[in-house]
């Protein structure tokens, strides 16, 4: 095998997100549901002839262009220092998932690397070594190499499956970002919500709990009010995933799909209506 190609790496929302508290090394203990959708970047890798890793970008969204050591780069270089493989590789990534949205574009573009260069390489490392190489990349990577949606407690790596009932969700990402590290490091950061129960969510998976982080991000980007405002205009109930500025709403079946104002879309706002993934498309390529 000397390529894959149309490799997808699909973005999450957060359903809800508490911080239930904060460690003695700084890291902050979360509860959350993460839910695949269909919103997804893409990535093409082609086997090179010496050990290098290069990458160049077929598109990008509305955000700046992507840093030349990016997560897909250090993904590859984490899985050659890990097993001490001498293959190169070159990735073609079409960015679609918008930065600093929340929507974990990043840590999938990784998780997605090193699926699909654990099976283009032939290393067949079993989901549990991808997840320990990963992890110090991001803590939503793990997430991204698992099957399908899940419950998340810890910084991120504590995994449950989560089964959830198709739905579709109008997603909608400012201009500006937030940096997740500037949220976390406020001040008036709530990081003491009582920890829930995964019974407790399931009885009302669309509109349970909150995400401790919007207050903090709303004030950071005030395009964030904007955004649940217009939601809130068009009869529908929005709320921040993670910790990037992106909104999200769950549109009912007799529901109309709104349209973002001319005005929004040429000042850089991104609109999108998407659907929840039964599982993730890579499922099953760990160890193969």
């Amino acid at each position: 095998m000397h390529s894959i190609h149309d490799v997808p790496a699909p973005a999450k929302l957060n359903l809800f997100l508490h911080v239930t508290g904060r460690r003695a090394d700084g890291y902050h203990l979360l509860q959350s549901a993460f839910m695949l959708i269909d919103w997804c970047d893409t990535l093409h890798f082609e086997r090179g002839a010496s050990s290098h890793i290069t990458r160049e970008d077929l598109g990008a969204p509305l955000d700046a262009p992507l840093p030349a050591d990016d997560l897909s780069v250090r993904a590859a270089r984490a899985l050659q220092a890990a097993t001490g493989c001498t293959q190169g590789v070159h990735i073609a990534l079409h960015k679609r998932i918008p930065a600093q949205a929340g929507m974990g574009g990043g840590s999938s573009d990784a998780a997605s690397t090193l699926l699909a260069l654990n099976r283009l390489w032939g290393l067949h490392l079993p989901h549990s070594a991808l997840a320990a190489i990963g992890l110090p990349l991001g803590a939503d990577v793990p997430f991204f190499l698992g099957a399908g949606h899940a419950w998340v407690e810890g910084i991120g790596e504590q995994l449950q499956p989560l089964a959830l009932p198709p739905a579709r969700f109008v997603v909608l990402k400012p201009p500006q970002g937030v940096a997740t590290a500037e949220i976390f490091g406020d001040a008036s950061l709530h990081r003491d919500t009582i920890p829930a129960t995964i019974s407790g969510f399931a009885a009302n998976p669309w509109s349970f709990g909150h995400n401790d982080l919007q207050p903090v991000a709303a004030r950071l980007c005030p395009q964030i009010l904007d955004g649940l405002e217009w939601l809130v205009s068009t009869g529908l109930s929005g709320r921040m995933t993670g910790s990037g500025s992106a909104l999200f709403a769950r549109l009912a079946e007799d529901c109309k799909t709104p349209v973002l104002p001319p005005a929004w879309a040429q000042a850089g706002w991104q609109m999108r209506v998407c659907g929840n993934l039964a599982v993730h498309p890579l499922a099953g390529w760990a160890g193969s």
